[in-house]
């Protein structure tokens, strides 16, 4: 049996013109070399653009012992879309979640964020965020905000499906691997300026987007330094329809038993919560900036100092105009009557006409600020030909400050006449407010001033040192011990009474009419007309709410809400064991790693509980262990086929949010909820085999597939019910001045241990330049990949009892992507669409249905671009150019709409120039 490491190598060289960067792709299937005597020389294959971009992250994936996926930036601050998250939506198996029409989050073959671990320069991260609130409001969670980073500032992606045990636990779908860039990437001095004018069409406005890297090496190449920074400012609108959800008529107070339209009161009529039209607008801007520092102190000693620094500012206005006595439980509105109304064949009131209605106009405006930092000083040193050691000390701090969290919200009573009307359009129903005209500012009466800044911080402090030593030409022996300590802090404060029970309504006296009305400004929605709403910023400065003076800030009470004030310590020492193996068997070339990790975690959860009516301190402190083996087998059955295996044991922590001790009640407005948390959740652990196999042909060709299996064993689901209040066994006191009675309806929320179940798929990807076409087509290419996933979950009720079986949530049965470009050096063109199947956001759903989800989408963006010079380009980017719609929905059968918004087409023009 021959060995491997005895053939000689075949330098192919893909030469990046524009970077300098020669790849030498060493090729085990290459025949054996001629003598010296009969040397050939081979051409060199000059690849630039997007193309060279595709195959240097095929050239990653194929050299990997796993199953990894790449996107690389060929160019310097050329990453190949403008959101990280919609970069990663073109690898297998991954599909991205938007807010404000930008990619935030991601799911990697099924599996939801929060399953997905993110490291930049190889320290692990999390950069949290806050939307709206249909999208999940606040990140309090472990799913990574991409939208956080301008992708302008790296270089490489690596999207990890498969487990090893020199890579940190805490992953069941994947780990994410960013890199930003550094001096020895480039070829000595390195100047690259850009700059994009962008328009969203629905908003109607031009934005700037901004780029720069400068980068230089001295001391004949052994000492570097980088600085990149990336600017982009946003202006989105988005508008469209929203119910909040949809509950049931009866005994909620919001129809007069004694209607003369009797059945809208049968039990199984549902009818919108809070119906009305919504117009957000998002302002953002985001700053981006990398330095890196590398010195070669010897030829076996290299020293890297990483940094990253990253600011997002959104802030954001949502005016809507509602009917909120349908939203009312108890007593509330009680004396609403049905005049006339159509009930569908699924029991859903699509159409009715009322008398005594409530309308109210809410003005909402959100500040928000996320920073994130982060340091890594690296160490690489070999020790002698077959020892070698890496190091790395670094940190990450993520905080999200949303200090200015405003709603003023003015009421009109007993208006006759108000209809909505969901025949024509399922998605977008058509509202006349009766009685009223919804565009005159006379006649409201302030209702409520709601007041909730929040705060929340992420911060790591890693260290790890790892060893490898080259036993033979066939086997490596790395090992390696990792510490690191993870803090949560959650902030939220809110007007109200101690301890900590919202209080947010003003007395009707409190401001005149003629005054208020001096206070409304208009807004439109394009399928919803106009109507006025409080403008909050002139509110905030007649009323001193924001600068601590006024009259009502002197009446105004800020407390600290027990629900989101508390704080989790995570301390986790880990050591790994793992052999890498190369060998033969019989003329088939086998690679791999054998290896197991252990795991200590320490987690410490403090908070509030309520006890006799008042919050008292408490503190859990859990701990588990957890030994993980692995392995991964990489076969050569042909000098184009590659077999790939891997089998490992996995584990994911618990959702921060799922750690609360105690239980909080919150009443604002008619939304009540009891959460409770569990601080004692075992973690999330899987066995995990995958099967694929890859055909690596022509220049740059991929048609693969895979298979993949997780059997999950330990789940955490969070279990919704809606409930009287007197069955919770918590004391009337919790809801003493809130306006909320012991009979009233609330939406409780517990996180509970599951028995889990089954998770499994097929990936199919397929990419190949089509460079054996005559002529302009062989600068044609194409990529396509499609994923299909199931899962079965057994899902529990509050009580333990095993209560529904379902597909996870998060996950999307089908998804695919396709990608045609033509790249002929100096000219490049790609149209893109991704396609994510429906996918559910809860199971059970609220008001006793059976889920809730969020329908299929297709996203189509293109770009153009033109080498003016070989130092000039110019470029064209449409994203969402369908103007795909974001449609979420409650009850599979009955297929009610919780929400359903766009925000248009976006376009951009640029300018790059490299020195």
């Amino acid at each position: 049996m021959q060995n491997r490491s005895n053939r000689r190598k075949t330098p192919v060289t893909l030469l990046a013109a524009s970077i300098g960067l020669a790849l030498y792709v060493p090729s085990a299937f290459a025949q054996e070399a001629p003598d010296a005597g009969d040397t050939t020389n081979l051409d060199t294959i000059v690849v630039t653009g997007y193309r060279a971009s595709l195959e240097r992250a095929i050239d990653i994936k194929r050299g990997e012992a796993g199953v990894v996926d790449a996107i690389v930036a060929e160019d310097i601050a050329d990453f190949p879309d403008l959101n990280l998250a919609e970069s990663l939506q073109r690898i297998p198996g991954v599909s991205i979640t938007r807010d404000g029409g930008e990619g935030r989050n991601i799911s990697v073959r099924g599996l939801g964020p929060q399953f997905t671990r993110v490291r930049i320069n190889g320290i692990e991260a999390l950069a949290t965020g806050g939307g709206t609130d249909t999208a999940g409001g606040v990140n309090r969670g472990r799913g990574f905000d991409f939208n956080t980073f301008a992708s302008e500032l790296f270089s490489q992606l690596l999207v990890r499906k498969t487990s090893s045990a020199d890579v940190e636990e805490g992953s069941l779908g994947a780990t994410v691997d960013l890199r930003t860039g550094r001096p020895f990437d480039y070829d000595g001095f390195t100047l690259v300026v850009g700059g994009q004018a962008s328009y969203s069409d629905l908003a109607g406005k031009v934005a700037p987007r901004a780029t720069a890297l400068v980068s230089n090496t001295w001391a004949d190449g052994r000492v570097g330094a980088l600085l990149s920074v990336a600017y982009t400012d946003r202006t989105v609108h988005e508008e469209g329809s929203d119910s909040v959800r949809w509950k049931t008529a009866t005994g909620d107070g919001g129809f007069s038993p004694s209607s003369p339209f009797a059945a809208a009161n049968d039990a199984s009529v549902f009818h919108p919560r809070i119906p009305r039209y919504n117009l957000f607008r998002h302002e953002q801007e985001r700053l981006g900036v990398t330095g890196s520092l590398q010195f070669k102190a010897s030829d076996r000693t290299e020293i890297v100092l990483d940094t990253l620094y990253a600011r997002f500012d959104a802030n954001r206005w949502q005016d809507n105009i509602n009917a909120v006595s349908f939203s009312r439980s108890g007593n509330g509105k009680p004396d609403t009557v049905v005049l006339d109304g159509e009930i569908d064949s699924t029991g859903n009131l699509v159409y009715g006409v009322f008398d005594n209605v409530d309308i109210r106009s809410e003005g909402r405006y959100d500040e928000q600020t996320t920073e994130f930092k982060q340091w890594g000083l690296s160490l690489a040193h070999e020790f002698s030909d077959s020892f070698s050691l890496d190091a790395l000390i670094g940190g990450a701090v993520s905080t999200y400050d949303n200090p200015i969290q405003t709603t003023v919200i003015a009421d009109k009573f007993d208006v006759d006449g108000y209809s909505w009307d969901y025949r024509g359009n399922r998605r977008l129903p058509v509202f006349n407010y009766g009685s009223i005209d919804p565009t005159d500012p006379n006649g409201w009466t302030l209702a409520e001033i709601r007041l909730r800044p929040q705060w929340v911080e992420n911060t790591f402090d890693t260290a790890s040192l790892d060893l490898s030593w080259i036993a033979s030409s066939y086997f490596t022996l790395k090992g390696g011990v990792n510490a690191k300590e993870y803090e949560y802090k959650s902030r939220e404060w809110g007007r109200g009474t101690a301890p900590g029970n919202r209080v947010e309504t003003v007395p009707g006296s409190f401001m005149d009419s003629a005054t208020l009305a001096a206070l409304m400004r208009r807004y439109s929605v394009g399928h919803g007309g106009s109507a006025v709403v409080p403008d909050v910023q002139a509110f905030a400065r007649e009323l001193g709410i924001h600068d601590g003076t006024g009259l009502f800030a002197l009446s105004n009470t800020l407390n600290n809400l027990a629900a989101n004030n508390r704080n989790v310590t995570e301390k986790v020492t880990g050591f790994y064991l793992q052999g890498d193996f190369n060998f033969d068997i019989g003329s088939v070339p086998v690679r791999g790693n054998l290896g197991v990790r252990r795991v200590d975690s320490e987690l410490t959860s403090d908070g509030w509980s309520i006890v006799g009516g008042l919050p008292q301190a408490t503190r859990v402190v859990h701990e588990y262990k957890d030994t993980l083996p692995s392995l991964n087998i990489a076969a050569e059955l042909t000098p184009d086929l590659v077999l790939r295996f891997a089998a490992a044991e996995v584990m994911a922590r618990p959702d921060l949010g799922f750690l609360n001790p105690g239980a909080t009640v919150s009443v604002a407005g008619g939304a009540r909820t009891v959460s409770t948390g569990n601080p004692k959740l075992d973690p999330f652990r899987a066995k995990t085999l995958d099967l694929g196999l890859e055909w690596y042909f022509g220049d740059g060709g991929l048609l693969s597939a895979g298979l993949f299996y997780k059997d999950i064993e330990s789940y955490v689901q969070t279990s919704r019910e809606t409930r009287a209040y007197s069955t919770s066994g918590l004391p009337e006191s919790l809801i003493a001045g809130t306006g909320a009675t012991m009979s009233d309806e609330f939406v409780f929320t517990q996180p509970l241990n599951t028995p889990g179940g089954d998770l499994k798929g097929y990936e199919l990807s397929y990419q190949q330049p089509f460079s054996f076409l005559p002529g302009l087509w062989k600068d044609f290419g194409v990529q396509l990949n499609y994923t299909h996933v199931e899962s079965e979950i057994q899902y529990l009720s509050s009580t333990g009892a095993p209560s529904a079986k379902g597909p996870m949530v998060g996950l999307s049965e089908n998804a695919w992507n396709a990608t045609l470009y033509y790249d002929n050096g100096d000219f490049s063109a790609r149209v893109s669409a991704a396609y994510r199947d429906e996918y559910m956001n809860t199971i059970p759903g609220r008001e006793n249905t059976d889920m809730e989800g969020t329908a299929a989408t297709t996203t189509v963006d293109a770009s153009l671009s033109y080498n003016i010079s070989k130092n000039l380009s110019v470029s064209i980017e449409g994203l969402n150019l369908t103007d795909e719609w974001n449609d979420m929905w409650i009850d599979s059968t009955r297929d009610l709409p919780i929400a359903y918004t766009h925000t248009g087409r976006q376009y951009m023009l640029g300018l790059r120039y490299k020195f």
